[in-house]
């Protein structure tokens, strides 16, 4: 239990840092970018990957996650700032009913009716989580388009999963030698995207900014690490560390959002919470239904 409520105050922790990074002042895309290098350090110290039989791996699934996941991290960053952490972490939880339904559609898994449910009720979860109000950020500018952001986060989310889930089957290769390559494409890729905007004057090299996405990057790489020793601790419980995980996200995230960022919720996003909670319990535990 330990392991999954460590998970679930690094996941919520990622959030609270993205919230406070327009606040002061902070360069996103730097940050993230840098939280990259110090997730590269730490994989190669807690995971120990093994640069061997490389010959086996996945490249296309390790370039696909290299673009998938700073782009998706910036789009979080972005949903978390105008449409606020608990609509963000909904949508990030919720994107859980994508690698459900691949497991469908790619992996011959039997569709039942109590997973149709708990799917349905997912989609009306997200459906109730998006603001029906412009949202505001807080240069008091009016972000009409916020709901997009928590489309891109569910839907970038979902396909990240699901490559995850390839990736993790490629028994050749370690999980911690893949997680490091991927790590490695993402930084690259991410820096070049930086040089660019470093040479168009878009962003300005500065200590804060690269401190700032090393904590970033601590708080996302204990995300995973955890989760990883849940489920290593736990392994006869699989679906108990989903579910846990998911539901104290959404929790946490909902009272750090009410309680410390005074963020408004209206009685239809309420309802998208609770349904939320029903539909990862219908998901991952059907043979109580």
């Amino acid at each position: 239990m330990l392991y999954i409520f460590l998970c679930i105050c690094c996941s919520v922790a990622v959030s609270i840092l993205l919230k406070l990074s327009k606040r002061y002042q902070i360069d996103v895309f730097q940050a993230i970018t840098w939280n990259y290098s110090i997730a590269i350090v730490l994989t190669w110290i807690f995971l120990k990957p093994q640069l061997s039989h490389l010959n086996s791996s996945p490249f296309y699934i390790y370039s696909l996650l290299g673009v998938l996941l700073p782009t998706i991290f910036a789009a979080i960053a972005v949903s978390v700032t105008t449409n606020g952490i608990i609509r963000t972490e909904i949508a990030q939880r919720l994107s859980l009913f994508i690698p459900v339904i691949a497991s469908f559609l790619l992996f011959g898994e039997h569709l039942t009716i109590v997973k149709s449910t708990g799917i349905i009720i997912a989609f009306a979860a997200i459906v109730c989580a998006i603001p029906l109000k412009k949202q505001r950020s807080p240069n008091k500018k009016k972000t009409p388009y916020g709901w997009i952001y928590l489309l891109t986060t569910f839907l970038g989310i979902g396909v990240i999963d699901v490559l995850f889930k390839q990736m993790a089957s490629v028994k050749a290769v370690s999980f911690g030698t893949s997680l490091l390559l991927v790590y490695i494409i993402s930084f690259v890729l991410a820096m070049f995207g930086l040089v660019y905007r470093f040479g168009s004057k878009k962003s300005k090299f500065s200590w804060p900014h690269i401190l700032f996405g090393w904590i970033l990057g601590v708080f996302n790489f204990g995300d995973i690490l955890f989760y990883i020793k849940a489920q290593q601790s736990l392994s006869t419980r699989p679906s108990f560390v989903f579910s846990s995980v998911d539901i104290g996200v959404i929790v946490l995230g909902s009272v750090v959002g009410l309680l410390i960022f005074k963020e408004k919720l209206s009685l239809l996003n309420k309802i998208g919470i609770g349904l939320a909670i029903v539909a990862i319990i219908i998901i991952y535990y059907p043979s109580v239904f």
